[in-house]
């Protein structure tokens, strides 16, 4: 039989365009036209809708509008493999447009090497067999964004404080919500359960535990969506899809895998409403697992079940300005130590756990199938925990059933998971010894841990707030903790180890006077802890640089004369960490300034302006030389700026790469609005409200003094958007050094500013190192 030749990528493009929006706001609903242009020309139309049962929404206020615009596009994220053009018409700016752009180019990878390259049985036959393309895009659709609907509404930036100890959980009727919510009221949270009806038959997993919840949580919350019924009309329309595709059973969606930020974005508007700072989904350990197939860089699960995803998601909150951390409280725990801590911590919560897509209603409540590979894997471990798979739906004959079907079949664990599953239920005898099970059981007592690893789960994945606090529930349900190193694993005592004190990258961190990395970054970004081999590898994914440049002078009686080049150096660090990958490159900082002005004061280190300028043109220089082509240098002295613009416009001229100096222009339109003083502009009330956040041994209040100062003409004020430059010895204008007001300084301001710098900058870092240099400097679409 003559083997089928296989198809090309090419092939699989079916439609013209997919046109989303505009979307329609009601105070409790979204509606949202979705309509197809197939290549023939012929039209279909539907509508995916989100509706509440709380006032969410107000279509007179443009963040509203603005995250409507974004919800209306998560379905759309799936199908760029198989448009000309995907149309997104709704209030979305530069950020949001990135972040869909990214998205679907991540989703065409990881659906053409995980659903149109691995085996798929909704293809139809023709389809089956897929030529392997290694290429820099997948996505075959041209992505464009209109605005006809909200002209009017105007979109500013603003930093959104939020509750840090209220938690918003993504939640089903499955056991890592249950558990999500059953630790963080062991941990004294605010929990708020949300449940998104996916409508149709997943909304019966999520029946149970959605009226437990109704009766006992006063936060709980219910969204309802029709995004599976979008999903399928989208199947019906594509003709390498067969017909019969809803009557398959299956444990995989035909196509669609950016599912999870379609229920996370009905989560935000409730999020926003109530100011969580966090929201929080489930997963197993297994499935953020990097692969490679081919050549082709994927995911061995799922990406939006992944830290990756999580890491995403919160980096586009902080871009924002909203306030939020999205990650998972369990992703160190395996699924069996997960239903462990769940069945024996937790009954009541767990007697609600419905883990089956086929799940059906008998008296007014949810039970599982009983058949499907779920219902066999959580009978499974419920018997090897030696607990009753009664407590959560199953029947005498359902649980005999699963038990023998494991004899035979396999269940979807990562192999060492597994592995230990089918060894305790061997060992119990609670299924028989054959060649299959033989074959799979071998102990894996370190499932039963915490495991940490750099790929799956990390404490640097959790933020410092809750995470030793849920490391110290975890230790004592769990049998100790194990990290993966060097490709071993072995035995940690975590909460002694320097992971446990490692920065979470999108959030401000006391750091004792010295700034902290994590041993799993000390390589990641920072170019002199690299070796010349791993720097010309990183060069060839990564062409850009931030360099920290300070000064060392006086900051007042009360603060140390390190200030611009500490803050300047953490600031480029915590900006590196929380950009995607690849990283920026973080450069050495340069510690002095051009400082003259502040001579008067001892402990004032100076150089001029023609040694600085100079010294900067060579580090760029030689940088361009190594294959950088965008700088930013991150200036913390601001009479450092007019030297470093000059460097900067030099190396510009002559090695034609992009330079830009920051010396916070990105944030300080938003700091101003923070204080109460005027003309702040050294060792006042923002550079002690942010030594303070991060290092409150280094501060002396006791000595601080306000010299807040006026001048004799307004367009001196240093602070004015209006105010000219000028210069004179700081002597001249104040007794102490301080010029400002360093009395109504506090922490809490000081944390609010580093969030917000740290979060323009990031935004402003991701766009430059996504660039073309001919983009950046005229926009292209």
């Amino acid at each position: 039989m003559k083997e089928q030749e296989s198809i090309n990528l090419r092939e699989f493009v079916v439609f013209q365009q997919l046109k989303v929006g505009p979307v329609i706001i009601e105070t409790r609903r979204i509606k949202v036209p979705y309509e197809l242009t197939k290549t023939d020309g012929t039209k279909a139309k539907n509508e995916l809708i989100y509706t509440y049962l709380e006032k969410v929404f107000d279509k007179k206020i443009a963040v509203d509008v603005n995250l409507a615009s974004m919800m209306a596009s998560q379905v759309a994220i799936n199908y760029g493999l198989f448009c000309e053009e995907i149309l997104f018409d709704g209030l979305l700016d530069e950020t949001d447009q990135r972040f869909i752009k990214d998205a679907i180019e991540n989703t065409s990878r990881e659906i053409y090497v995980n659903k149109l390259l691995g085996p798929n049985e909704f293809l139809k036959t023709p389809y089956r067999s897929v030529a392997i393309q290694k290429s820099r895009h997948y996505t075959a659709a041209k992505i464009s964004f209109i605005n006809s609907a909200y002209q009017n509404s105007l979109l500013n930036w603003n930093h959104i404080e939020t509750h840090k100890e209220d938690y918003a959980i993504l939640s089903s009727g499955g056991k890592d919500s249950l558990l999500t919510y059953g630790l963080l009221k062991d941990l004294n949270k605010n929990a708020h359960p949300v449940f998104i009806n996916e409508a149709g038959r997943h909304w019966f997993t999520a029946i149970n535990a959605f009226k437990y919840f109704e009766k006992s949580e006063p936060n709980t919350a219910r969204v309802w969506c029709n995004s599976d019924r979008i999903f399928n009309w989208m199947l019906r329309q594509m003709p390498f899809i067969k017909e019969n595709f809803d009557e398959i059973r299956s444990d995989m969606y035909p196509i669609r895998l950016w599912t999870v930020a379609v229920f996370l974005f009905g989560v935000l508007p409730i999020a926003r409403k109530r100011k969580t700072g966090n929201i929080l989904i489930g997963d197993e350990y297994d499935t953020t697992q990097k692969l490679n197939y081919h050549g082709i860089t994927h995911y061995g699960g799922l990406y939006d079940q992944s830290k990756y995803f999580d890491n995403a998601l919160s980096r586009y909150y902080m871009k924002k300005g909203w306030g939020i951390h999205q990650y998972s409280l369990l992703r160190s725990l395996s699924e069996l130590m997960i239903q462990k801590i769940l069945v024996k911590n937790y009954p009541k919560l767990q007697a609600q756990q419905v883990s089956c897509h086929a799940a059906h209603e008998e008296n007014g409540r949810i039970y599982p199938c009983g058949n499907c590979e779920k219902c066999r894997r959580i009978v499974g471990m419920l018997s090897a925990l030696d607990e009753d798979p009664r407590d959560c739906g199953y029947n005498d004959r359902q649980i005999s059933n699963g038990l023998k079907a494991l004899e035979a079949k396999k269940v979807k664990q990562i192999g060492s998971d597994a592995a230990h599953l089918f060894y305790l239920l061997v060992e119990k005898g609670l299924i028989e010894k054959n060649n299959h099970t033989s074959r799979l059981a071998k102990a894996h007592s370190l499932i039963m841990t915490l495991r940490f690893d750099n790929e799956r789960s990390m404490p640097s994945d959790l933020p410092v707030h809750i995470r030793k606090p849920l490391i110290e529930l975890l230790l004592p349900l769990c049998e100790g903790a194990s990290y993966l190193k060097n490709r071993r694993w072995e035995t940690i005592d975590i909460l002694n180890s320097p992971l446990i004190n490692a920065s979470y990258p999108f959030e401000t961190k006391e750091t004792k006077n010295n700034i902290k990395m994590s041993e799993h970054d000390r390589n990641e970004y920072l170019w002199e802890r690299m070796t010349w081999v791993e720097i010309e590898e990183r060069l060839k994914v990564v062409d850009t640089a931030i360099l920290p440049c300070g000064a060392i002078e006086q900051h007042g009686p009360h603060l140390p004369v390190d200030i611009d080049y500490y803050d300047a150096v953490y600031l480029a660090n915590r900006v590196a960490e929380a950009c995607s990958d690849p990283k920026p490159f973080v450069l050495p900082p340069i510690p002095y300034g051009v400082s003259y002005h502040h001579e008067d004061f001892k402990g004032t280190l100076s150089v001029t302006n023609d040694a600085l300028s100079r010294f900067v043109y060579d580090i760029g220089m030689t940088l361009a030389k190594n294959g950088i082509k965008k700088i930013v240098i991150l200036n913390g002295h601001g009479d450092n700026a007019p030297t470093l613009s000059y460097a900067a416009q030099m190396i510009n001229r002559d090695a034609e790469i992009f330079v830009c100096v920051d010396t916070g222009e990105t944030s300080d339109i938003d700091l101003y609005d923070l204080i109460e003083t005027s003309n702040d502009i050294h060792a006042g009330e923002i550079e002690t409200s942010t030594t303070l956040a991060l290092r409150p041994e280094m501060v002396q209040m006791d000595k601080a003094v306000n010299e807040t100062i006026s001048f004799g003409s307004d367009y001196l004020d240093y602070t004015s958007e209006r105010g000219v430059p000028w210069y004179v010895r700081t002597k001249k204008i104040s007794e102490t050094g301080v010029m400002g007001d360093p009395t109504k300084a506090t922490a809490e301001k000081g944390s609010k500013m580093w969030e917000i710098m740290v979060s323009h900058l990031v935004k402003f870092i991701e766009e430059i190192k996504k660039s073309e240099l001919k983009d950046l400097y005229q926009k292209r679409y």
